[in-house]
């Protein structure tokens, strides 16, 4: 239970600081985290994940994203039970990071884009965003898979590569979508945005998990010996 916990908690962390510095990070309107502009929302994803892999990454491996979860469960690296489990308690925790948010916004004021950080396209783009998300997903997930493997990762150093990688897909893609390359990561924002985030949520929940399993496949056939 306390491996679900931890993953609850992280991603709770994860869209709260992450999706956070979009909304509060203050300047116009229409422009996504401005203030501190794309590169501060990138890092603030990137570090909220280095924050958390160092703090529950010895308890649960800290996956805080069902598209990670999804590829170490197909590269064999978790029971189909788990894995699913670990999907259930990283989108409550989304789901619960987004309430928290949606309060600070109701409860005073802002100067972000949107009330929750939800992800979003143009509706002529649906093609574009389909891809993004899946190639930065595929490439996210498999630099989770690469640092973590425990022959060829990074050992200690694999949370702070991790974070970077997320930070640098958030530079090229937050134009694009906003980001998600997680499904909880949009769920819960788009859950308490409602309308045009809610009407594009499965392309969040598909796409990413198409590029975890794909990343899955991948570093199965990179990790051989042969």
């Amino acid at each position: 239970m306390k491996k679900y916990v931890a993953e609850l908690i992280g991603t709770m962390i994860l869209v709260l600081m992450g999706c956070g510095s979009a909304v509060f990070a203050g300047g116009a309107a229409d422009t996504v985290g401005a203030g501190v502009g794309t590169i501060g929302v990138a890092l603030a994803f990137g570090l909220s994940v280095v924050a958390m892999a160092y703090t529950i990454g010895n308890i649960s491996g800290c996956h805080i994203n069902p598209a990670v979860t999804l590829g170490v469960w197909l590269s064999g690296g978790m029971k189909p039970k788990r894995a699913l489990m670990y999907m259930l308690f990283q989108t409550v925790g989304a789901i619960l990071g987004s309430l928290i948010l949606s309060l600070l916004v109701s409860t005073g004021t802002h100067d972000g884009p949107t009330a929750t950080g939800s992800n979003t396209f143009e509706p002529d783009c649906m093609i574009q965003a389909f891809i993004a998300e899946t190639a930065f997903t595929f490439i996210f997930v498999l630099a989770v898979l690469g640092s973590t493997d425990e022959k060829k990762g990074a050992g200690n150093l694999a949370g702070l590569a991790i974070g970077l990688t997320l930070a640098l897909i958030h530079i090229v893609c937050i134009p694009i979508t906003g980001t998600s390359v997680n499904p909880a990561r949009s769920i819960g924002p788009a859950l308490m945005e409602g309308g045009q985030a809610m009407e594009q949520l499965w392309l969040f929940i598909a796409a990413p998990l198409l590029g975890g399993a794909l990343s899955a496949g991948t570093w199965r056939f990179l990790k051989t010996d042969n």
